[in-house]
């Protein structure tokens, strides 16, 4: 099976009404890309995906994404065991954005960190200072799993 979308229509209605998929890719070719986790809606991390990694995912299920640092389509988790299994795709109204409902694989951590949600660091401001409080541990070491960080 191979999934191919339809050009956006010109009619604003129809594109937030309609039942084609028709999904306004940037200039850069890119459309935002939400993770979240399916059991409790977490929000996992953000991503971007181009033509191809929206299509992959579509097609088998797994998240794929486009890496804006090193140019190239990315398999989430194929390197940790961490794989995003797509449990359901959302589109925003204006077909610019996708949500993804995932159910995570492996040590169930999504961040390159290790962590569970790369949104591990929460702003604190006080005393006029702006500071990152960590408000979770890894649950695997990053150095065991990735070997070109």
């Amino acid at each position: 099976m191979t999934t191919s979308f339809k050009t956006a229509p010109d009619n604003k209605a129809e594109l937030e009404e309609g039942a084609d998929l028709t999904p306004r890719f940037d200039a850069n070719g890119l459309i935002t890309a939400v993770v979240a986790d399916s059991r409790d809606n977490e929000i996992l991390m953000l991503a971007h995906m181009n033509d191809e990694a929206l299509r992959l995912t579509i097609e088998t299920g797994i998240a794929h994404y486009w890496s804006r640092s090193r140019n190239a389509l990315w398999k989430k988790g194929e390197t940790s065991g961490n794989l995003q299994n797509v449990d359901e795709i959302r589109i925003d109204c204006d077909q610019d954005a996708v949500l993804l409902k995932v159910s995570v694989s492996g040590a169930d951590a999504t961040c390159h960190t290790g962590r569970r949600s790369c949104f591990y660091r929460k702003l604190v401001t006080s005393d006029g200072s702006n500071r990152l409080e960590i408000s979770s541990e890894p649950l695997f070491d990053p150095s065991s799993v990735y070997t070109n960080n």
